[in-house]
């Protein structure tokens, strides 16, 4: 096996698009014999501890049980990984197993004939899998990709800085968000990491403040009509310029990165910021990002998206995603069983207990060692609205503009209204 290690950055999940070339010989010339040798190429973003390792030491364990199979691992950060694959993809030639999350990124490689359709490889041990972690995979009654994390973005806060602001209880309303960022500022305390250069860190935002405003529908309504400029959408923008205008982030934000040593993450992971919104990988990516490499520990908290007065959308409507992982259209046949030891319950359990997963195999659960994960993982159970990042569900050009609009709108180069209208724009040309 050999690895390729890339600089540490993002653990996580974000970005539409995806990236790598395909290193292995093309399926037409892989051998019909099982026990013929194998080459299968493996692109994932866990690039960083605690997951870095942990999917080694499995691959390593794989190669052991099988030793006809080589496993070349390429680990790479998020938008690296992204410009690869969009490469590769254009050209038509995606690697083995590559990451993905889903959605409509998903969807444009099936209709390119780019991955492999899974669904009877993965019928025998799919139903142990939560059906909501499954939904982004499945396009057309079919499976074209497996979930290995499910999760949802909320605020996650230091409770000593909390606590030093004169905060005692985690905000349930916008209102109430915005005098908690006034009372840290008051007290000297940065309120929010953003990881302004990133962008799609931004678009939470305005996706959440959408959903608790018109409601999780909105958003679907909005690609199926084409139509993002409308009242609710504008509202969603006004209510986060309410945010911006009290300039709660971390100095030099616009410029900074998700998972770097002055990025979002490590600003958390050192106390140098209150909050950030974020997926369940969060607490993680503070800890590998920290110069202590230990992060917050018990001083981080979790609380979800407060609602908004007035709106249509209650707190229990989640917004958020998971990793998993598709397969090429010219892997070599030992892929979907890799895949499938991957996704066994015992590797599901050492994959949660680092808490950087959410497991999405039902036997794992019992294996997510923290208070913060068992919060999500309840809270998930309880949904009744589920929206996937919208730069993973809508078509990539759709997702990338929102991810540009939100964060022109946040640099305060462009309004509310006028990002809406960009937004329609590229809507009605996919």
């Amino acid at each position: 096996m050999t690895t390729h290690l890339s600089r540490r950055t993002l653990l996580g999940l974000a970005g539409a698009g995806a990236g790598a070339y395909l290193l292995s010989a093309c399926g037409d010339d892989e051998p019909s014999d099982p026990n013929a040798p194998q080459t299968i190429n493996w692109w994932h973003i866990q690039n960083t501890e605690p997951m870095l390792p942990v999917w080694a030491a499995l691959a390593s364990e794989y190669k052991a049980a099988h030793p006809n199979v080589t496993l070349d691992i390429q680990p790479l950060e998020n938008e690296a990984f992204k410009a690869k694959l969009t490469t590769a993809t254009q050209a038509g030639d995606p690697p083995d197993l590559f990451q993905s999350w889903g959605g409509g990124v998903l969807k444009q490689q099936v209709d390119a004939g780019l991955v492999k359709d899974i669904t009877d490889d993965v019928k025998p041990w799919i139903g142990g899998l939560l059906p909501a972690a499954l939904e982004p995979y499945t396009i057309d009654g079919k499976i074209y990709g497996v979930p290995f994390d499910i999760g949802m973005v909320g605020f996650w806060y230091n409770k000593d800085l909390f606590t030093r602001a004169g905060i005692t209880a985690a905000p349930t309303t916008w209102v109430g968000l915005l005098d908690a960022v006034r009372k840290l500022k008051t007290a000297g305390i940065t309120p929010i990491a953003l990881a302004g250069k990133d962008k799609w860190p931004a678009h939470y935002y305005w996706s959440y403040l959408v959903m608790r405003i018109g409601g999780v529908g909105a958003l679907q309504k909005a690609v199926d009509d084409k139509n993002f400029d409308s009242p609710d959408f504008v509202a969603a923008g006004d209510r986060l310029k309410e945010l911006v205008d009290l300039q709660p982030f971390q100095k030099g934000f616009l410029g900074a990165a998700y998972g770097t040593p002055d990025g979002q993450a490590a600003a958390m992971g050192n106390g140098g910021a209150a909050m950030e919104l974020m997926g369940q990988w969060a607490p993680a990516v503070q800890a590998s990002s920290s110069t202590s490499k230990k992060g917050l520990g018990d001083k981080v908290g979790f609380f979800p998206f407060p609602t908004v007065d007035g709106g249509k959308g209650a707190m229990t409507e989640v917004f958020g995603g998971g990793n998993g992982f598709a397969i090429g259209k010219d892997a070599p046949a030992a892929t979907a069983d890799f895949l499938k030891f991957l996704l066994s319950a015992d590797n599901q359990r050492k994959s949660a207990q680092t808490g950087a997963v959410l497991p999405t195999v039902r036997e794992a659960a019992t294996a997510i060692p923290d208070a913060n994960g068992k919060l999500l993982a309840e809270t998930l159970a309880s949904y009744t609205g589920f929206q996937l990042y919208l730069d993973q569900a809508y078509a990539p050009a759709l997702g990338s503009q929102i991810n540009d609009s939100v964060a022109e709108l946040i640099a305060g180069n462009k309004s509310p209204a006028q990002i809406v209208k960009d937004i329609t724009q590229v809507a009605k040309t996919v």
